[in-house]
């Protein structure tokens, strides 16, 4: 699978060319990696080089082999460093999985790396100290905005397939879309 092909494919659609046998979870994977490294030199939307290997998730779940990112302010995985955006946190890792990360792994999930957000979250632009600015793709003269800025970067054009809120409002069911969402 090459990655034009694979960014014609929302979540559900790769797991359904997966079970269907069309392609390995192998073949996505790599199209996803080979997707995040070839724009985050311009997007700059990854906070440390793509997890090697992926982290584990249930191989029989109803998205198994369906690549992801996790957003640096949350949830944070196990083991994987964490610094919220922030110079000031410097050496933390995750001793346990976040809630919502134990949700991606549980129906098989494939978390690929980490995306950017603003410093503890508390900026209305992904345009931290620590990592720099976020670049939107449409138009990399521009930022991104909202908590989960480099996370929807991976949404559009063709990067990691699934993707989640976990803003406050939308954990209240709030309808609003953050400033960084993309279609």
């Amino acid at each position: 699978m090459e990655p034009a092909e694979y960014a014609e494919y929302d979540a559900v659609g790769l797991r359904a060319l997966i079970v269907a046998g069309e392609v390995s979870v192998a073949e996505v994977e790599s199209a996803a990696r080979r997707a995040l490294e070839s724009v985050n030199p311009d997007l700059n939307a990854l906070t440390l080089p793509p997890f090697e290997p992926a982290l584990t998730a249930d191989p029989d779940g109803p998205l198994a082999g369906v690549p992801t990112v996790v957003k640096d302010s949350g949830p944070m995985a196990r083991g994987v460093p964490f610094t919220l955006g922030s110079r000031a946190l410097r050496g933390a890792v995750a001793g346990v999985d976040h809630e919502l990360t134990a949700r991606f792994r549980a129906p098989g999930l494939v978390t690929l790396g980490q995306s950017t957000a603003p410093e503890f979250g508390l900026n209305f632009a992904t345009e931290s100290r620590r990592y720099g600015p976020t670049r939107n793709p449409w138009d990399l003269r521009r930022g991104v905005g909202g908590s989960s800025g480099g996370r929807p970067r991976w949404s559009r054009p063709g990067r990691c397939r699934s993707r989640t809120r976990t803003t406050r409002a939308a954990r209240s069911g709030c309808r609003r879309r953050a400033a960084g969402w993309s279609a």
